[in-house]
């Protein structure tokens, strides 16, 4: 067989191939056997290996995975990829109407399709080929995940032609409900933590590292939308979101199976309630019904306000409903010092996944709901994300209900509490939700009445709201406000997967008020909250039970005691051995030890004669921090301070560190003539220039390695 002939076989190979990839996973229509198919697919195969000068990377066969990441590296999106605002009525969905209809005049239509429960993708091609795709993120950088979205069936790697110079493509990646049953089979079969729901299954899924694992988990994708073209065939005009969906199909996307153009608003809620009666059997996990004006042109005027399109809002389906009781009502201290009462019921699962606590948000909200500790209660997940207390079953008490007061003592320093009337409570969920709007969006019920008590006033997409209540801590140092200093905390003690956004995020949703309450907290507070998947629940819990064990230095260096550093830490830790030791000791015993000081004694003998300090101690060991002393291993390195700088051939700085103390050592944090060694890696910084004018040895990683083996 000559060149010419092999070349079109090939390609007429890769053309019914992809048809008939197309009919299976898109059309769902196969009129071929799996025999036929694969016989086709190895004919390819075979040619492909005799005549490799024919291969090509971005054709259909090459849909295999590559080797894993080391990480997942982040994207720009030129255009922003937006939210929507919920809807959780009718009547919301006809004042979204009448909010609109004051800002355009001109007639217009309705476009309705479903809203999948997946994780939003971006996929930009060029030239027909698929050259990038990437999660939503923030909005503005999400991460690039192309080669995990190359094993998708469903994603084309060439488009059918004619096709535009570029298109971005929008959609949803999801799990279809068959899949997760059986993924969740396989994960419980092993050991493995199950995942919720559909969600966080096709997010979890969707961020491995490993392009081969995404292909075995059977992710499907459905595209949405076109935020970028460019065409170069002027024939084609698109005037209305819809003929954006026939575009796609004619592009070879799959679209959600259904949709529907209404002239009106009756027309959409009969295509909600028709969506309704199916949406238990329909293969994929749906939460609702994006409806969206279908002219192009009245979109722009609209524009967008905010993270959401005015032309666009979601209708979501009502929240599922479930029953449990409550064991305790606590106080969580926010940022701001603002008091949060907490509910905490047996652990039920709620929409597809387990809770177990829920913010009560302030006294006017447990004193409209009368609940008490031991009511039954119902919850709900606002918008399948958050979970509420929506009403109490009063009929079930039993009169051994216990009601709540708010402590007049600040639970985490002991200060007094004070009540401000009328003031707005910037640490419950309420503001956060607010401000992004949600708040004037509930579901009907006890739920919406408690909202419409509440002073609300909305000026189109501007709002503010009035609190009743709001207790706070009046002291300014109180450890609940101090941020940073958590942050300190959490990176002392190596719990990486937690960062100043998460942190801020669990004091707002009132899970906690210190760090001592981490070690509380388990998968199902977390993977209940918007954004946190089955997966970075998991390892955030994970990173949390891994670290509760710490050395005794660490411990010292995380209480964030004023003067000491890491390297007086070490000395406290190496003179005293214990924390006891150390928490009984005078100045005059702590101001011997070498190279520390009179200020530096005074500040920490200071430190552990305050009560809210040794409360906060207590607390963490009470949650099952432990606390141990490393002695070194050898004294090969006594006597010796070190100073680290630039990137070591093998080493961490962490591992240097380790080796340094291990063997005796020190590591200190700036050059000085007391500093025995430099040990520089690539691209020192100055304290490289600073050994050198002081005459202070420098060494590599090699000279390190001798010194150790002498």
């Amino acid at each position: 067989m000559d060149n010419l002939k092999v070349k079109n076989r090939i390609q007429k190979l890769r053309e019914e191939i992809s048809r008939l990839r197309f009919q299976y996973h898109v059309e769902n229509a196969p009129n071929i056997t799996d025999d036929m198919y694969d016989s086709l697919s190895r004919e390819l195969a075979s040619l492909l290996k005799k005549y490799p000068e024919f291969i090509d990377p971005n054709a259909p066969e090459n849909r295999v995975g590559g080797k894993p990441l080391d990480k997942f590296i982040k994207v720009k999106h030129d255009i922003r990829m937006v939210s929507l605002n919920d809807a959780f009525s009718f009547p919301e969905v006809t004042e979204w109407e009448e909010r609109i209809s004051k800002l355009i005049i001109s007639p217009h239509s309705y476009f309705c399709e479903l809203k999948l429960d997946g994780l939003s993708a971006s996929l930009i091609y060029r030239d027909g080929v698929f050259v990038e795709g990437s999660t939503r993120g923030d909005g503005f950088i999400g991460e690039d995940v192309t080669e995990n979205l190359k094993m998708i069936a469903t994603i084309p790697l060439k488009l059918k032609p004619p096709y535009p110079s570029l298109v971005e493509v929008r959609g949803e990646v999801v799990m279809p409900k068959r899949a997760w049953a059986a993924l969740n089979k396989i994960q419980s079969a092993e050991g493995k933590q199950l995942f919720a729901n559909t969600r966080n299954a096709a997010a979890g899924s969707l961020r491995q590292l490993n392009p081969n694992i995404v292909k075995e988990r059977n992710l499907d994708f459905f595209a949405w939308d076109i935020a970028q073209l460019q065409i170069t065939n002027d024939q084609l005009q698109i005037r209305n979101h819809s003929e954006k969906h026939d575009l796609l199909r004619k592009l070879g996307f799959q679209i959600a199976p259904y949709e529907k153009k209404a002239k009106n608003l009756k027309e959409c809620f009969s295509f909600i309630e028709e969506i309704e009666k199916i949406r238990p059997k329909l293969p994929y996990g749906t939460d609702g019904i994006v409806i969206s004006v279908d002219e192009l042109d009245l979109q722009e005027s609209l524009g967008i306000v905010g993270k959401a399109p005015r032309f666009m809002v979601a209708y979501k389906y009502q929240a599922e409903r479930a029953t449990t009781i409550v064991t305790d009502i606590t106080v969580n201290v926010g940022r701001t010092g603002v008091l949060t009462p907490v509910a905490h019921f047996n652990p039920t699962l709620v929409a597809g996944s387990t809770v177990s606590k829920s913010t009560l948000h302030n006294i006017d909200q447990i004193n409209r709901l009368d609940i008490r500790i031991g009511d039954t209660v119902v919850i709900q997940k606002a918008g399948d994300v958050i979970p509420e207390v929506v009403e109490v079953l009063a009929k079930m008490r039993t009169g051994k209900e216990k009601k709540f007061k708010m402590p007049e003592n600040c639970p985490v320093c002991g200060f007094k509490v004070e009540r401000n009337a009328g003031g707005k409570q910037s640490s419950s969920r309420d503001e956060a939700e607010i401000s992004s709007g949600k708040a004037l969006r509930r579901p009907t019920g006890p739920s919406r009445e408690i909202f419409q008590q509440k002073n609300i006033r909305a000026f189109q997409d501007d709002v503010s709201v009035e609190l009743s209540v709001a207790y706070y801590c009046t002291n300014k140092n109180c450890p609940a406000k101090n941020r940073r200093g958590m942050e300190h905390f959490v990176n002392i003690f190596e719990i990486y997967e937690i960062g100043p956004k998460i942190l801020d995020r669990l004091k707002e949703e009132g899970l906690i008020s210190d760090s001592a309450d981490l070690f509380t907290l388990d998968v199902a507070d977390l993977s209940g909250l918007e954004r946190f998947g089955e997966k970075s629940a998991e390892n955030i819990i994970s990173s949390i039970q891994s670290h509760k064990k710490v050395l005794l230095w660490r411990f010292i260096y995380a209480l964030g005691i004023i003067h000491v550093g890491e390297q007086t830490a070490q000395d406290l830790a190496d003179h005293f051995g214990t924390l006891d030791k150390l928490m009984k000791a005078g100045i005059e015993e702590i101001n011997n030890i070498e190279n520390i000081g009179p200020v530096v004694s005074q500040s920490i003998v200071e430190f552990f004669k305050d009560k809210s300090n040794l409360q906060f101690i207590e607390k963490l060991k009470k949650n099952g921090v432990s606390i141990y002393h490393e002695k070194a291993k050898s004294l090969k390195l006594s006597g010796k301070t070190f100073v680290l700088t630039g990137t070591l051939p093998t080493l961490s700085r962490e591992e240097a560190k380790k080796k340094i103390t291990g063997n005796g050592g020190k590591v200190a944090s700036s050059v000085s003539s007391a500093t025995s060694y430099v040990l520089a890696g690539e691209n020192p910084g100055s304290k490289y220039d600073d050994a050198k004018k002081l005459g202070v040895k420098i060494i590599s990683e090699e000279e390190f390695f001798k010194i150790l083996t002498q």
